[in-house]
């Protein structure tokens, strides 16, 4: 049976531990935080991704049907308004998130 000065001893060794562990704390993982420029990177891709996919489908109704340019620019209207729409969808999602941060780390 260890006598009291030795669970004293270990009880102040393992307060140091903790106290070291607190200070030498992992920092936070980069990928968990986006910067601006990512997120804005994001919001473009989504965009443009969108108005080349119309793009594609008008072009190829267009050619398949010999109407020129009216699918084509109708696609394009057509992508510009879904990657709009992705894009704020992906802008409520990241407020949604940083709004959830900010009150986790308010409290």
């Amino acid at each position: 049976m260890p006598d009291p000065s030795d669970r004293d001893q270990l009880k102040h060794l393992e307060e140091r531990i903790e106290a070291v562990k607190k200070t030498q704390a992992p920092k936070p993982h980069m990928e968990e935080h986006y910067s601006q420029a990512q997120l804005a990177w994001r919001m473009v891709i989504e965009l443009v991704a969108g108005m080349l996919i119309g793009f594609g489908i008008g072009y190829g109704l267009d050619t398949l049907f010999g109407t020129q340019p009216l699918f084509l620019i109708l696609f394009i209207f057509l992508g510009f308004a879904a990657g709009v729409n992705v894009m704020i969808r992906s802008a409520r999602e990241i407020q949604a998130k940083q709004e959830a941060d900010s009150q986790e780390d308010a409290e």
